[in-house]
């Protein structure tokens, strides 16, 4: 064989044998690259779709709803004890003071330099208030007492007269002030008791949901136990507007019957000076 065909045949062996090695790698990757995916296929775990929270709001089992729809008698008679005072005295509340709002306006317009004291005389200024009002009711108990005293009364002294007439006008717009006030002190005091009897009761259903059952499990209890704070709760809601409401209101009632005292002893002082001058 010639030097020349040695030579061009080693470059052919080499990229035989080139190509053999390449080819055995390959064959070894793949086989390393199978186990691998095979492996990789066996411990994938399969996605699992998580849920999504829910936008509503989970009901309450034992909430006021709930002892509403599932309360017995006795629980709803007391809810609806509870609702009525409050309702009642919300009303008052409101009702008491525009009435005091009303005549404590209606003071300004018999204050000092206004239009009842300048009138020409006591009954134009008496026409000058509001018909309704308390003071106009004052202003003309105090002219008719004044103007009619005669006969038997003839014989009383006319100032007495005068001052027993202010006195009854003056208990009569105190009457109409101190209505309803009973009520909210009566609310304010007994209304926790009320909520305490609800309580009370709740307590024992669950002692006997309890004896029933035979065990303390929480769904047993929380029901009744539930429904005996809510009553708690709901008492004291309808105690505590209701004392300060009384309170409230009996201060406004003392300012009120101050301007109503001070406007009887002037109205009587100008009925007796006008007399006196007859």
């Amino acid at each position: 064989m010639s030097l020349t065909q040695r030579l061009i045949r080693i470059p052919a062996a080499l990229l035989l044998a080139a190509g053999l090695a390449f080819g055995a790698v390959g064959t070894a990757q793949a086989q390393a690259a199978a186990p691998t995916e095979a492996a990789a296929a066996t411990t994938a775990v399969p996605q699992v779709e998580t849920a999504k929270p829910s936008d509503e709001a989970a009901e309450n089992p034992y909430g006021l709803k709930a002892m509403i729809e599932h309360g017995d008698m006795v629980a709803k008679g007391v809810l609806g004890l509870l609702m009525i005072m409050s309702l009642g005295t919300w009303y008052l509340l409101v009702t008491k003071a525009l009435e005091q709002r009303k005549l404590l306006r209606e003071a300004k317009s018999v204050g000092a330099g206004s239009r009842f004291w300048t009138a020409g005389t006591l009954r134009q200024g008496s026409d000058s208030l509001a018909k309704d009002g308390a003071f106009r009711f004052i202003a003309d108990t105090a002219l008719e007492a004044s103007q009619k005293h005669d006969g038997v009364l003839a014989g009383v002294d006319l100032g007495s007269w005068i001052t027993t007439s202010l006195e009854e006008a003056g208990e009569e717009v105190e009457h109409r002030l101190q209505k309803g006030l009973a009520f909210l002190a009566t609310v304010g005091s007994t209304s926790p008791f009320i909520g305490l009897f609800g309580t009370v009761w709740g307590i024992l259903n669950a002692l006997t949901a309890i004896g029933v059952a035979g065990q303390a499990s929480i769904d047993k209890v929380a029901g009744p136990v539930g429904e005996a704070l809510i009553m708690t709760a709901i008492g004291l809601a309808v105690a505590v507007p209701a004392v300060l409401g009384y309170n409230w209101l009996v201060g406004r009632n003392s300012t009120a019957l101050h301007y109503v005292t001070t406007f009887g002893s002037k109205l009587r002082a100008t009925l007796l000076a006008s007399a006196a001058r007859a």
